[in-house]
């Protein structure tokens, strides 16, 4: 729609977990080298956790991308199955024969045969929304890690928001927290990310940031998403929208401003001359305070 006004060959903004407009911060690439060792093959289940929106899914499809094609891995993206069904999906994934999927006996036969080969081939699962997995299923995850054969195991992936380290304490799932040998965390991303990640995708999408986004309208992006990744997205996809109904280029900090007034995300963190008068001036954050220069009353900051 807009993205020949833009110079853009591509919408950058979508929401699809498109593995090619990932931008990486050095959480991301730890989180993503953790995904890939832990669907290597390696014994012990792997937690990534982060707030809904802050990446996860489109880490795990890079992980995926990048997996050893002698690898098999099932990717369980909506975890709230009985146990009958995630057993069938799990025959179905590893490609067992349909009494795998019927029967939890044949389906250990055949998990443990598939172990046992002498070939190259892994078998890894993982699990996205993991905090939402019912108790039963966690205790069945547990239990397929101990099937093992030639030093080969299942590996297992959780990724879940926050919700999923809070269960893991719980006293009835501490067998399964023993297993647990890597854990990484996905957190929102500073005003510099915010910024890297504007950017980065609208290079990806052909374009040039700095003709698209005012510095101004970045910082306030920054303020209104909190830095998550999937909200940033919201907002800029609909200021470029407004942006071109209006004939706006580059959007300014008031279209972003009236997008997100439009989409009620809290204005508390408004920029000064959007700020109702009434509204106190809240505390610059820290890392805010750092990264901005005074110079005659004016943020110095460099993004792009």
């Amino acid at each position: 729609m807009y993205e020949r006004y833009y110079g853009l060959q591509e919408r950058p903004f979508d929401l699809s977990p498109n593995p090619r407009f990932l931008w990486f911060t050095p959480q991301h690439r730890e989180a993503l080298v953790h995904l890939e060792y832990g669907l290597a093959g390696n014994t012990g289940v792997t937690v990534l956790l982060g707030e809904a929106g802050t990446g996860k899914t489109t880490l795990i499809r890079k992980a995926l991308l990048g997996s050893n094609s002698a690898s098999t891995i099932v990717h369980l993206s909506n975890p709230t199955l009985t146990r009958s069904e995630f057993f069938d999906y799990l025959a179905a994934g590893f490609g067992f024969s349909e009494d795998a999927g019927k029967s939890k006996i044949q389906f250990l036969r055949e998990l443990e045969s598939s172990l046992r080969a002498d070939d190259d081939r892994r078998l890894a699962l993982v699990v996205d929304e993991a905090q939402s997995v019912p108790y039963e299923l966690l205790e069945e995850i547990r239990l397929l890690t101990n099937a093992e054969a030639n030093g080969r195991s299942l590996a297992v992936a959780l990724v879940g928001q926050p919700e999923l380290a809070h269960r893991l304490e719980e006293t009835r799932l501490r067998q399964l927290k023993q297993r647990v040998v890597l854990r990484c965390e996905l957190t929102a991303l500073s005003l510099k990310d915010t910024a890297g990640y504007i950017s980065g995708r609208i290079k990806t999408a052909g374009g040039e940031a700095v003709k698209i986004f005012t510095r101004d309208a970045v910082v306030a992006i920054h303020q209104h998403s909190a830095g998550i990744p999937r909200v940033i997205s919201v907002i800029c996809d609909n200021a470029l929208v407004n942006g071109f109904a209006a004939d706006q280029k580059p959007v300014g900090v008031s279209m972003v401003t009236e997008v997100c007034r439009t989409l009620s995300l809290s204005h508390i963190h408004l920029p000064i001359a959007q700020r109702p008068p009434s509204m106190p001036e809240p505390a610059p954050p820290p890392e805010q305070a750092a990264m901005f220069g005074q110079i005659g009353g004016r943020r110095r900051f460099s993004f792009f």
